[in-house]
């Protein structure tokens, strides 16, 4: 095992929910952070962190922040149209990056829907790849927390979770593990060309996991099923129409198959992947 030392890791979206877990994450194993924001004096970082202003739409606002950085944590949060050009800034000023992808290569039926994040996400590989740099591509599956824009809402307020496909079984992963993972790639050696999907330990359906939620926080939550029409209802001017399509495509394409569940986090941290049950122990004041 190597530490990046002296020179710092850059991780970008660091204010974001993994881009937090990745800080400290980095912090705990005694590397050097240095972290990429718009707006520094809002970032509410620890301490130690060196929080730096910069902006993918504007290229050369990197430049100062990658002097000097052994790696690169690469969380796009930007349009697009910037990317050959970032990406070529971060090959030129460092010698490894860990991107944060999708599992849009993964042969489940949850992730080959039409989605254009993902085919963005294969673009900036390519890139990458391009470069020659050595990089780590790290492709979480579902994250735990979604739930907390989708169910908390109707969970603080009632006991019910009105939903589709109660039945669609993921297998939801804690940013906390995706971080480990990806802490790891940034200051070990050996990871190099790794492609890692990140899932949680267990197949879930998402009835299940509304069940879960309910016994952190001590209630019953009843689970209604809503019809896809329904659900576009529900969430009309709200959600983006493409994102409603893909979800409700991606539920019933894994309907009466369990979810794909990776080992890679034990693999990789030694310590197995938090359970849903787990991370909604941790969460449940947002419940609450």
């Amino acid at each position: 095992m190597t530490r990046a030392g002296a020179q710092p890791v850059l991780v970008t979206g660091a204010t974001g929910r993994v881009g937090r877990a990745v800080v400290a994450e980095l912090l705990g194993a005694g590397v050097s952070v240095r972290a990429l924001t718009r707006r520094p004096a809002e970032a509410g970082l620890p301490p130690a962190v060196e929080v730096v202003a910069g902006d993918f739409t504007v290229p050369e606002s990197l430049d100062a922040a990658l002097q000097g950085v052994g790696a690169v944590f690469l969380l796009w949060t930007a349009p697009p149209g910037t990317a050959p050009t970032i990406v070529a800034r971060l090959a030129s000023h460092t010698r490894r990056v860990v991107f944060l992808s999708s599992p849009h290569n993964t042969p489940h039926p949850f992730f080959q829907q039409p989605n254009p994040m993902a085919v963005f996400h294969a673009e900036l590989e390519r890139l990458i790849a391009g470069t020659g740099i050595a990089s780590t591509i790290i492709r979480p599956g579902m994250f735990a927390s979604n739930t907390v824009f989708w169910w908390a809402p109707q969970i603080r307020n009632g006991d019910v979770v009105r939903w589709p496909y109660g039945a669609a079984e993921t297998a939801p992963i804690d940013e906390r593990d995706i971080a480990a993972v990806a802490a790891r790639a940034l200051y070990e050696d050996g990871h190099s060309g790794g492609d890692y999907v990140l899932t949680g330990p267990e197949s879930l359906s998402q009835a299940a996991q509304v069940s879960a939620i309910g016994a952190a926080i001590g209630r019953q939550i009843r689970f209604h099923e809503l019809s896809p029409e329904e659900f576009r209802q529900d969430t009309a001017g709200r959600w983006p129409g493409p994102v409603v399509d893909m979800l409700l495509n991606a539920w019933r394409a894994t309907l009466g198959r369990p979810a794909f569940v990776t080992s890679n986090v034990m693999d990789i941290v030694g310590s197995p992947a938090r359970t849903f049950r787990q991370w909604a122990a941790d969460h449940a004041d947002a419940f609450r």
